[in-house]
C-alpha cells in the first residue's frame, strides 16, 4: 500500500496561494491524510528545509513524475473535501490501474488543444497505454528530450537555400516596365496630377528640369577681350580681360564704396576657404585630429597681393592651421599691408622676416603672394631667396592674383586664384579658379562689360581653358 509511494518523484499543486512543490516521497500517512516530500523544490526553487509535509486538504493536484516508468500520471483531488482522500493516497499500483485508461484526461487550467497533444514519434510508435521502460541518469533525460523535440524537424535543413536562384526568378526589368506602362495608362497612383506633372515624373533626378528656353552659355561680353577664354563646369564662357580693364573695374568699385579693405577681406575669406579644401577639409581639420594640424607657408611682398596673402593667413590661423608668414621688414609698406599685419599679429600665426627662419621640411601648402602687377622683384635678393625656397620645398603652391603672362612667374603654381574676372595667365599658373570679390553688376556695366554671375551658389569656381 501507502509504502509503495516511497521513493517516487511527484509534483503537488497546492493552488495559487501555496504554489507547486516537487520532490521525492519520504512518507505517506493514510490515517492523518498527509504526505511528505524529501529535498523539495518550491516553484522550481530548492526549499531551505530538507522535508515538507502536506495535508490532503491543501492538495489540489498530485502528478506522479517517476514511479518506476517514464510516463506521467495525474491524480486529481475531488471537489468535495475529504471525499476521495484515501483513494488519492492509495498504492501506486492501484493508481496506475485506475488511471491507465485516463492518461490523457483533461487537466484543469490547460487549454483543450494541449490536453491530448502527442509527439509524432510517440503517438505513431506506441499505444496510449504502452509504458516506456525506465532508463537511469542521462539516458532517461535524452529519451524525454527525443520525445519532445525529435519530430524530424531538421529533415528539411539538409540543403542550403538557393538565394541566387530564387533572386533570378525576379525579373526586375519586367516589373519596372509594368509599372511604367501602368503610369502611362493612368492605372497607377503615380499617374495622378496634370499631364505636365506626369511627364516630369519620367525624368531622372538630374534631368527633371523643364527648360523654358535654351541656355545661353556666353553671358559675359567684354569690350576688350583678352587673349584667352575660360569656361565653368556648367559650360558658361568666362572671357579674360586686360590688366588695364581690370584696373578700371577696381577703380569704379572703389568709387561706389567697395574699398580696398573690403576687397582684401573678401579675397582673404575665399582664398582661405579654398586652401582649407586643398588641405583636406573636414577629413583633416577635426577636433580629434589636433596632433596633425596642417602647416601653411604664406610668402608675401610689400604690395596689395601681399596684403591679400596676410588676410588669407589670418583666416587660416583662426581655423587652427599652423601658419608661417614670410614678410621682410621693409622700410616702406602700404597702409593696407601694415593694417593686415597688425590683425595677423593677434592670432597664433608665426611671422618671419628671413628665409632662414622658414622650415627645412616640406609644408602642406605654400601660398605665393610675392608677385605684383605693377613691378617685379626678380632682381632683389629676398625675392629670389623666397622663390628658390618655394621651388625646393616640394609643397604644392597656390598663387593669389598673379600678374598677366609675359611678366614671368618665378614660382611654379599648381593652382591660381583670379579675382572678379581672370587675366590672360601664363601656363605656369596651373589650374585657374575664379573668386567672387563682391563686385556689383552696375560696376561691370559702367566699364562696358555685359555681366551675368557665373558663380551660382559658390564664391569660388574652377575655370577650364575653352
Amino acid at each position: 500500500m501507502a509504502a509503495d509511494w516511497l521513493g517516487s518523484q511527484v509534483s503537488i499543486n497546492c493552488g495559487s496561494t501555496l504554489g507547486v512543490y516537487q520532490g521525492e516521497v519520504s512518507s505517506v500517512d493514510q490515517s492523518s491524510q498527509t504526505i511528505s516530500l524529501r529535498q523539495p523544490f518550491h516553484n522550481g526553487i530548492k526549499c531551505p528545509v530538507p522535508e515538507v509535509t502536506f495535508s490532503a486538504m491543501d492538495i489540489k493536484e498530485l502528478k506522479i513524475l517517476d514511479l518506476g516508468t517514464s510516463r506521467e500520471d495525474v491524480v486529481q483531488k475531488s471537489s468535495a473535501p475529504g471525499g476521495h482522500t484515501s483513494e488519492m493516497l492509495a498504492s501506486p499500483q492501484q493508481q496506475c490501474s485506475k488511471s491507465s485508461g485516463d492518461k490523457h484526461s483533461e487537466v484543469p487550467g490547460q487549454p483543450r488543444a494541449f490536453r491530448r497533444r502527442h509527439n509524432s514519434w510517440s503517438s505513431s510508435s506506441r499505444g496510449v497505454n504502452q509504458v516506456t521502460p525506465k532508463k537511469n541518469g542521462g539516458g532517461q533525460r535524452q529519451q524525454r528530450d527525443h520525445e519532445c523535440f525529435g519530430d524530424n524537424m531538421d529533415d528539411g535543413l539538409d540543403t542550403d537555400f538557393d538565394f541566387e536562384g530564387n533572386l533570378a526568378l525576379f525579373d526586375k526589368a519586367a516589373v519596372f516596365s509594368q509599372i511604367n506602362g501602368s503610369d502611362r495608362r493612368g492605372n497607377g497612383a503615380r499617374s495622378r496630377g496634370t499631364p505636365q506633372e506626369q511627364m516630369s515624373s519620367q525624368y531622372r533626378h538630374d534631368e527633371n528640369i523643364l527648360e523654358a528656353k535654351p541656355v545661353v552659355y556666353r553671358q559675359i561680353d567684354v569690350p576688350q577681350p583678352g587673349a584667352q577664354e575660360y569656361c565653368t563646369d556648367s559650360g558658361l564662357v568666362v572671357p579674360s580681360i586686360s590688366y588695364d580693364l581690370h584696373k578700371r573695374l577696381l577703380s569704379v568699385a572703389q568709387h561706389h564704396g567697395l574699398s580696398l579693405d573690403r576687397r582684401l577681406e573678401m579675397t582673404g575669406v575665399c582664398a582661405s576657404q579654398m586652401a582649407l579644401t586643398l588641405l583636406g577639409g573636414p577629413n583633416r581639420l577635426t577636433p580629434k585630429n589636433v596632433h596633425q594640424r596642417p602647416t601653411v607657408a604664406v610668402l608675401c611682398g610689400p604690395h596689395v597681393q601681399g596684403a591679400q596673402g596676410i588676410s588669407c593667413g589670418r583666416h587660416l590661423a583662426n581655423h587652427e592651421v599652423e601658419v608661417i608668414l614670410f614678410l621682410p621688414n621693409f622700410v616702406k609698406m602700404l597702409d593696407a599691408v601694415s593694417g593686415e599685419l597688425r590683425l595677423y599679429s593677434k592670432t597664433e600665426g608665426k611671422h618671419v622676416a628671413s628665409i632662414n627662419e622658414l622650415p627645412d621640411s616640406p609644408v602642406d601648402l605654400i601660398i605665393n603672394c610675392l608677385d605684383c602687377h605693377e613691378n617685379t622683384f626678380l632682381e632683389q635678393p629676398w625675392y629670389r631667396a623666397a622663390a628658390d625656397w618655394a621651388n625646393q620645398n616640394r609643397a604644392p603652391v597656390l598663387s593669389l592674383d598673379p600678374p598677366v603672362s609675359g611678366q614671368g612667374h618665378a614660382v611654379e603654381a599648381k593652382w591660381t586664384l583670379a579675382l572678379g574676372l581672370p587675366l590672360a595667365l601664363a601656363e605656369g599658373a596651373g589650374r585657374v579658379y575664379l573668386c567672387d570679390i563682391g563686385l556689383p553688376q552696375q560696376v561691370f556695366q559702367e566699364v562696358g562689360i555685359k555681366y551675368h554671375s557665373p558663380f551660382g551658389c559658390k564664391f569660388v569656381v574652377p575655370l577650364h581653358s575653352a
